[in-house]
């Protein structure tokens, strides 16, 4: 899981998914049906990641960060 605060949770349009935005700098996704972690973790961000949402295809994930920037 995640090493800080979590800040934000989206769910995948189809519902398979949830992901989370933490203080630790990262985004991570998570399977609903079994909760484990993670089958994607986003980093790069320099700040907090503090929003997370998907497309409403499902197929993209942008973060947004303290750091001023959003990510896809």
């Amino acid at each position: 899981g995640h090493e800080g605060e979590v800040t934000g949770v989206a769910f995948s349009p189809d519902g398979t998914h949830l992901t989370t935005a933490s203080l630790d700098k990262t985004a991570r996704v998570w399977s609903v049906s079994s909760g484990e972690c993670c089958t994607t973790t986003m980093q790069g961000h320099a700040g907090w990641v503090t929003g997370v949402a998907f497309s409403p295809d499902g197929t993209h994930l942008a973060t947004a960060s303290r750091d001023k920037a959003a990510r896809v």
